[in-house]
Parts: structure tokens; C-alpha cells; sequence
């Protein structure tokens, strides 16, 4: 397998579907691709995992704080 090939041990196949979603996810892939590459009919599931590594994601957190009216508090 790729696993032994590579000499990685305790590696789950589970580990590197993770790892290859995520890594979509980084790459901004949409949610409805990585589900459909994952198997899941419902993108919910995949966005409920995987939403949180997609740079969509976390740029409208950031936008969320609106910094250009942020006013200090003390």
C-alpha cells in the first residue's frame, strides 16, 4: 500500500482522506467538491468538518471585526 511504501507507520486510510480534505479545503476548493470527492451527499457534513480550514472561512471571520471602525476600549 502507500502507506508501507512511504514507511509511514500508524497512518489510517482514515488519516489521509482527512489530510487530502483538508488540504483541498486549504487550497479554497468548494465545500460541494471535497463532498463529492469524499462521498457525502450532504455538503453539511463536509463543511461541518472541513469548513474551518477553508480560507473563505476564516477571511469572513476576520471581516466580521471590521477593523476600519474598530474604536479601543479601556
Amino acid at each position: 500500500s502507500a502507506v508501507k511504501n512511504a514507511k509511514l507507520s500508524d497512518v489510517s486510510p482514515h488519516v489521509l482522506r482527512h489530510t487530502a480534505a483538508v488540504r483541498m479545503a486549504e487550497a479554497g476548493r468548494p465545500m460541494s467538491e471535497i463532498a463529492q470527492y469524499l462521498g457525502h451527499t450532504n455538503t453539511a457534513t463536509t463543511e461541518k468538518t472541513y469548513a474551518r480550514y477553508s480560507p473563505e472561512h476564516l477571511r469572513t471571520a476576520a471581516d466580521s471585526l471590521e477593523f476600519t471602525r474598530l474604536k479601543i476600549v479601556r
